[in-house]
């Protein structure tokens, strides 16, 4: 009776009624074959809850932690490049609310072509004041204009515009006013220039039960959570709603670094923890997402919260180099396989090039849409 209780507590807490169900239907029903005659183009795109000052840290160790990240991830990332001779790609969602004082390096790392920057908030409805949709949008205007003295979110054409990850994963107000309290931030979104969400997958009631799935999500004004569904994006289809969604891998598999006879619940999380072991890998890969109508393009979206010094080792340390040398390895020998690595801006311009019909690969996609952003020194 103990056991049980505890049992069902942890399949509340992750919401697996919520998800389990759709997961499978989707494993049984909704896999398309690949063409064995073309190579499989796999994108790798890394997205990182960036945060200095994460678990209360003051500012001396704050900034000792980014000063590593400046010194050892070029260190490890030059070691490894994808079918274009491109290193990983890092994409580092800085939240506004943080001291901006970090900005700038990671701007110089955006320079040397390690990575990109874009949005990660938090807004707390109840601490210090409730927000409101309008108070949201305050912020996210104040978050493009101070960026941009980085130029970050900075376009050519004089335009901004940026991708987005909900602190909390609170996306839509989906867990509750104590984490975000207002229902209609999707339209706040598009209409302050977010082209995407990067927010899940997650464990618990925000999850989406659309998943494993690119789609694109309609606001309803009125009620929490407005991209429980949606219309998924399709190779040769058009857009539709409010804002894309782009999802990382969730699901169950049996390989794992810590369980040996139950499943490991795979939500493309990294960590020391939840390094990206061989067998994972594989896993990812198998199971990458795709764009309805074109399953010769594998997407992998992986996300950290990559500031906390107990993690380094999954991300520059050695846990990643050996993750990406297996990746080299045994997935981009060019015939069978070709390994693309993506920041998350790149990402959702492949996703677009795909949308508009484009099936054959061109490097050039990785700007369709939108244009990398300037990242000038301040």
């Amino acid at each position: 009776m103990k056991y049980a209780k505890v049992w069902i507590e942890s399949f509340k807490k992750k919401a697996l009624h919520k998800w389990l169900p759709c997961y499978f239907w989707h494993k049984l029903y909704s896999r398309e074959g690949i063409d064995r005659a073309k190579p499989v183009h796999i994108f790798l795109c890394v997205v990182d809850h960036y945060e200095p000052f994460h678990t209360g840290v003051d500012y001396e160790r704050a900034h000792s932690r980014v000063k590593t990240w400046v010194k050892e991830y070029p260190s490890m990332a030059e070691k490894h490049k994808d079918a274009e001779g491109r290193p990983p790609q890092h994409t580092w969602f800085y939240p506004p609310h943080l001291d901006h004082i970090f900005l700038k390096d990671l701007a110089d790392l955006c320079q040397k072509g390690f990575g990109e920057i874009e949005m990660h908030l938090h807004h707390n409805h109840m601490h210090p004041f409730p927000d409101t949709p309008e108070s949201l949008k305050k912020k996210i205007l104040k978050c493009l204009d101070d960026y941009s003295h980085y130029g970050i979110f900075c376009l050519p054409n004089g335009q901004r515009k940026f991708a987005f990850i909900h602190g909390d994963w609170s996306l839509d107000n989906s867990r509750g006013p104590s984490f975000c309290g207002v229902n209609n931030e999707i339209s706040i979104l598009k209409e302050c220039g977010c082209y995407a969400d990067f927010t899940f997958p997650s464990l618990g009631v925000a999850q989406p039960a659309m998943l494993n799935k690119m789609y694109y999500a309609i606001d309803n004004p009125l009620k929490p959570k407005s991209y429980n569904r949606g219309r998924p994006v399709k190779f040769g289809g058009k857009p539709w709603g409010d804002l894309m969604l782009i999802q990382g891998v969730l699901g169950l598999r049996w390989h794992s670094s810590v369980h040996r006879y139950k499943p490991s619940i795979e939500t493309s999380n990294i960590s020391r923890s939840d390094y990206l072991f061989p067998e994972r890998i594989d896993y990812l890969v198998n199971n990458a997402v795709r764009v309805d109508g074109q399953p010769n393009w594998f997407f992998i979206k992986l996300h950290t919260h990559g500031c906390r010094d107990m993690d380094f080792v999954s991300i520059f340390g050695d846990q990643a180099d050996k993750a990406y040398t297996y990746l080299e390895n045994k997935y981009n020998d060019k015939r069978n396989y070709v390994l693309h690595y993506v920041s998350a801006r790149e990402m959702y311009n492949i996703i677009k090039a795909s949308e508009a019909g484009l099936r054959d690969w061109a490097s050039g996609y990785r700007d369709f849409i939108i244009p990398r952003y300037s990242y000038l020194s301040e």
